[in-house]
């Protein structure tokens, strides 16, 4: 499913001027790609409401970094996240995907074990189809489903967002540079 996120305060920030803080830093400058990247951005519906601020933090920082087709994907859980992750590599649509979701206790499956077939599996999608896999696929220790936890993981993966959106923008220009001297014969 992709989704198009609209900015509920776009409207307001139409007519009435923004006005910047001057102490503010400057906004970094991050390097541009050579040609344009297409993320996959593949999230898991359980606790939705948590899951999503790593969709919402990774999509704003992944546009500062020059990463702006990023298609978005909800799967039921975190353990349906591979098997999209690697239709989607085989399509050679997408330059990255990023996977996310949060792993708690409960259910038939213990969460280390879910977790732990995740991020293999994952891994070897990335591996199988030469296409980088990013992982915010969260396992806490305890989760209460009281609103103090709910809180606290919101902002967890609002900062897992930001961090997944660097990593990925980092490799895809480190991938992009290296496939350039494979190509010059300068590495191979």
């Amino acid at each position: 499913m992709n989704q198009m996120l609209q900015d509920p305060q776009a409207e307001t920030s139409q007519t009435e001027p923004t006005q910047v803080p001057a102490d503010l830093p400057p906004a970094p400058d991050h390097p541009r790609f050579a040609k344009p990247q297409r993320v996959a951005f593949v999230q898991a519906c359980w606790h939705r409401d948590v899951v999503e601020e790593a969709r919402i933090a990774f999509l704003k920082e992944a546009e500062a970094r020059h990463l702006t087709h990023v298609d978005v994907f909800e799967v039921p859980g975190s353990f349906e996240i591979p098997l999209h992750a690697q239709v989607l590599a085989k399509t050679r649509r997408y330059t990255a995907i990023v996977a996310a979701g949060l792993v708690v206790d409960g259910g038939i499956y213990r969460h280390e074990f879910v977790a732990d077939t995740v991020i293999k599996a994952l891994m070897d999608v990335q591996l199988r189809t030469e296409v980088p896999v990013f992982s915010a696929v969260l396992t806490p220790q305890q989760f209460h489903e009281t609103e103090v936890h709910y809180d606290f993981f919101r902002k967890h993966f609002a900062i897992k967002g930001v961090e997944v959106a660097a990593a990925c923008a980092e490799t895809l220009l480190g991938l992009e540079r290296l496939r350039g001297q494979v190509a010059a014969g300068i590495v191979g």
